[in-house]
């Protein structure tokens, strides 16, 4: 039997959240908070993996007492069961402090059940670095397979696992020792709408919680701003782009008005152009 760890994160809804025009800074009250869409694709696989293989699929995530309500999600997916790392010690962390503490969670976890196998999603919505996943991998000094598209196997008598990665022209299959960490695509399944079973005992679900004393020998400079190399010091909306032209007229007529818009901005003039092989 598999037992397979997801890592996930809880995070504001991108499409409806709000930047503060004084602090530019983006604010999180204006937008509900959902599972990190990404993560909902590794629990998915996950359930996946543990109905093909049989085994045990734990949720683990850090954030604020709130973040019940994503593992509450997992569960609904089909997660067996929930840890939520929750203290003001990890407050401020990026991703290199959140990595240890993750680490030193998914640690205590193994000491029920050795864990096999790690799948989070690529990044986050909210941070899109994609450096967690790898970052547990390499404390826990296990292969990292980013970019994952397909399980093609996991195989835990014989110790490996087969993978698509994907690449910007194509894919790469690749085979590893177990255990091992996945960071996978959205591509790699489809989320499904849950059954009511799965959401009867995810609404009834109260998941393991932690303080960081809860997590053994633990080295409390590598928590929060104290472990935390990284600052993000501003964040801004893009600018909206100004100055642009509605073209009207026919196809050809559009056509030719914006060759002459092309040519003035690059100081061409028609006929100046060629063509060669």
């Amino acid at each position: 039997m598999l037992h397979i760890v997801a890592c996930i994160k809880q995070v504001p809804d991108t499409k409806i959240i709000k930047m503060n025009p004084k602090t530019n800074t983006m604010d999180r009250s204006s937008a509900p908070a959902i599972l990190n869409p990404y993560d909902a694709h590794a629990v998915e696989e996950a359930v996946r993996l543990k109905q093909r293989y049989g085994g045990v699929v734990s949720v683990v995530t850090m954030g604020p007492p709130p973040a019940v309500k994503a593992i509450r999600k997992c569960v609904e997916i089909g997660a067996d069961a929930g840890y939520l790392v929750t203290d003001r010690a990890f407050a401020g962390a990026d991703t290199l402090a959140t990595s240890y503490a993750i680490t030193k969670a998914i640690e205590k976890i193994a000491e029920t059940q050795p864990v096999d196998l790690i799948i989070c999603g690529k990044m986050t919505i909210d941070g899109d670095t994609g450096q967690v996943g790898p970052g547990i991998a390499r404390r826990l000094d296990i292969p990292p397979l980013t970019s994952v598209k397909k399980v093609v196997e996991v195989n835990k008598e014989q110790g490996y696992a087969i993978v698509h990665r994907k690449l910007e022209d194509g894919y790469e299959v690749i085979q590893s020792t177990l255990p091992c960490l996945f960071s996978v695509e959205k591509e790699i399944n489809e989320v499904p709408y849950s059954p009511l079973p799965n959401m009867l005992r995810a609404a009834r679900y109260d998941p393991v919680i932690w303080s960081v004393n809860d997590l053994g020998d633990i080295d409390r400079t590598l928590l929060g701003l104290k472990g935390s190399p990284t600052i993000v010091a501003k964040v801004w909306p893009p600018e909206k782009p100004k100055g642009g032209e509605m073209l009207e007229g026919s196809s050809q007529e559009q056509v030719a008005r914006l060759m002459d818009i092309l040519h003035e901005k690059q100081g061409l003039f028609r006929g100046e152009c060629s063509h060669r092989l």
